[in-house]
C-alpha cells in the first residue's frame, strides 16, 4: 500500500495519511478553503479560456479564479494575458469578453487608458504624479504568465512554477495524437452547484458509480461490467450473437453521445448506424472488434470528406493509450471517445460551491460557418435542459455534500484499484499546501495527470 511517509506535509491539517481515506473535511472546513485559495491556486496551471473564444485582434475575455481576475487578450503579437486591474488604484477593468481594438481599456474611475497591447497610452492630469511613479514598466498592464496547448490558454500567477509541457506530462502526448489543439465549440454550459469544488471533479474520476447513477448505459453494457453482477436490478447483458452484440454496441455510443452531449457528436453516431448491418463474424467478440475497427475506419473517412482535421482513428486507438476521461490537475477533464469529446472546468467558489462547465467539442473543417459561442448558458444545476449523464450526477452531488455534515463520517474510502485518481490528486494537494518544490510537484502532477478508473499511486511523497 502506498503511504505519506514524507515529514514534508506533516503539518498539513486534514493531510492524507491513508490513502484509501480522504478526511470528510478536506471538503468543506473553511480553513483548508483558505489555504487551497493560498498555496494551490496561486501556483498551478489553469485552463483560463479556449483560444477560439478569441479569435480576432482585440478580442478578450475575463477569467476569474477566486479573488483573482485576469485578462486573456489577443494582441497583434499573440495571445497575452494581463492581470485584471488598474495601474492607479486598482480597478477590474473588465469583465466578461468583448473587444478593445478601437478604445482599448479605459478605467471607468480616472479615465487612464491601455491599448490592445495592454500598454498605457493615457493619464489624466499627469502632471500631478512624481515622474518615477508614471515609468512605462510601472504603469503599463502587469503581465500574468501564460502557455498554451489543445487549442487553450493556460495561466500561471507563480513565475517559478515548471512550465505547462512538465506540468502535463504524458497525457499531453495522448491527447495530441487526437489532435486535440484542433477541436471547435459545439456548444458550452455552465452551473453553480452547491457542491465542494473536489467532490465536483470527483464523479468523474471513477466509474464505479455507472451501475446506479448511470443504469441507461449500464443495460447496454454488452459484456457486464468489472464490478460483478451482485447489485439489484443489474441485468448482465449474457449470451448475445454477433449481430445483437453489433447492435449493443452502436446503441451504446448514441446513448452516451446524447446522454453526455458530445462525448460521441451526432455526426458520428450518424455514421455508427449505418454499421448496423455490416458483415460480422458469428463469434460476438470478434464481432464487436470488427464493429469498432470499421467504425473507426468510417469516421475517419467522414471527417475527411466534409473537410475535418481528422486522425486516423483506428491507427491512434492502436497505438496510443486510451482513457474515456484524462484529467489535467487541478481542474480540467477531457472525455475522448471517437474523434469528439466533452470538456469540464471546475473552480472554487466558496468551501461548499463551485462553478461547473461542460463543453461538446467537434474536429470541425475550417472555415465552416459555425456560431461559435462566446460565453457560456448558464443553467441551474437541477434543470432538464442539461444532458442526461450530467443531470444524473449533479443530482447526486449536492446530496454528498450534505451528508458530509450528518455526522460520524470520518473518511471517503476508496478502491485502490478504481478509485486511485482521488487519492492521487487529493494528495498532489497536500504537496502544494506543504510548499514542496516546483519540480517535485510537476514530477507528481504528470502522474496525477492520467486516466479514469485508475489505481493509487506513488505520486513521490
Amino acid at each position: 500500500m502506498v503511504t505519506n511517509t514524507a515529514s514534508d506535509t506533516r503539518n498539513v491539517p486534514f493531510r492524507i495519511e491513508n490513502p484509501e481515506l480522504i478526511p470528510a473535511q478536506r471538503y468543506y472546513d473553511p480553513e483548508f478553503f483558505e489555504l487551497e485559495r493560498q498555496k494551490v491556486w496561486p501556483h498551478v496551471w489553469q485552463m483560463a479560456c479556449r483560444l477560439e473564444e478569441i479569435p480576432e485582434v482585440g478580442d478578450y475575455v475575463e477569467y476569474t479564479i477566486l479573488d483573482k481576475s485576469v485578462i486573456i487578450l489577443h494582441t497583434k503579437n499573440g495571445v497575452k494575458a494581463f492581470h485584471n486591474a488598474c495601474r492607479h488604484r486598482g480597478v477590474r477593468l473588465v469583465t466578461g469578453p468583448g473587444n478593445c481594438r478601437k478604445q482599448g481599456f479605459i478605467c471607468p474611475f480616472h479615465g487612464w487608458r491601455w491599448n490592445a497591447e495592454g500598454e498605457n497610452t493615457f493619464v489624466f492630469g499627469k502632471q500631478i504624479f512624481s515622474e518615477e511613479l508614471l515609468d512605462k514598466a510601472e504603469i503599463d498592464l502587469r503581465p500574468c504568465r501564460v502557455e498554451f496547448w489543445a487549442g487553450c490558454a493556460f495561466i500561471n500567477f507563480d513565475k517559478t512554477a515548471s512550465s505547462l509541457p512538465e506540468s502535463l506530462g504524458p497525457v499531453a502526448d495522448r491527447l495530441n495524437a487526437r489532435n486535440v489543439d484542433k477541436l471547435k465549440m459545439d456548444w458550452w454550459y455552465g452551473t453553480v452547484l452547491p457542491t465542494n469544488w473536489k467532490l465536483a471533479m470527483e464523479a468523474f474520476q471513477e466509474g464505479y458509480h455507472t451501475m446506479k447513477t448511470h443504469p441507461q448505459l449500464q443495460q447496454l453494457s454488452a459484456f457486464g461490467n468489472p464490478y460483478g453482477t451482485d447489485a439489484e436490478g443489474l441485468t448482465p447483458n449474457r449470451n448475445l450473437n454477433s449481430r445483437q452484440a453489433v447492435n449493443m454496441q452502436v446503441d451504446f455510443l448514441a446513448r452516451l453521445g446524447s446522454g453526455m452531449g458530445g462525448m460521441v457528436h451526432d455526426s458520428e453516431v450518424a455514421v455508427l448506424e449505418k454499421l448496423r448491418d455490416m458483415d460480422v463474424p458469428d463469434d460476438p467478440l470478434e464481432a464487436t472488434m470488427a464493429f469498432y475497427a470499421k467504425a473507426h475506419e468510417e469516421i475517419t473517412r467522414d471527417g475527411l470528406a466534409r473537410g475535418a482535421p481528422m486522425f486516423d482513428v483506428q491507427k491512434v486507438s492502436q497505438d496510443v493509450e486510451f482513457h474515456a476521461v484524462e484529467f489535467m490537475f487541478p481542474h480540467f477533464f477531457l472525455l475522448p471517445m471517437l474523434s469528439a469529446m466533452s470538456s469540464y472546468r471546475i473552480r472554487p467558489l466558496t468551501p461548499e460551491t463551485c462553478f461547473f462547465e461542460i463543453w461538446s467539442l467537434v474536429l470541425r473543417p475550417e472555415g465552416e460557418a459555425y456560431e461559435t459561442p462566446t460565453a457560456p448558458t448558464i443553467l441551474p444545476h437541477d434543470s432538464p435542459d442539461f444532458p442526461e449523464i450530467p443531470r444524473q450526477d449533479y443530482s447526486n452531488l449536492p446530496l454528498q455534500q450534505l451528508g458530509l455534515h450528518a455526522g460520524e463520517f470520518e473518511f471517503m474510502r476508496l478502491g485502490k484499484a478504481n478509485e486511485g485518481m482521488i487519492s492521487n490528486y487529493q494528495r498532489l494537494i497536500d504537496g502544494y499546501l506543504a510548499g514542496m518544490a516546483p519540480e517535485k510537484l510537476a514530477r507528481a502532477s504528470q502522474i496525477v495527470n492520467a486516466g479514469f478508473e485508475g489505481p493509487i499511486l506513488d505520486i513521490g511523497f
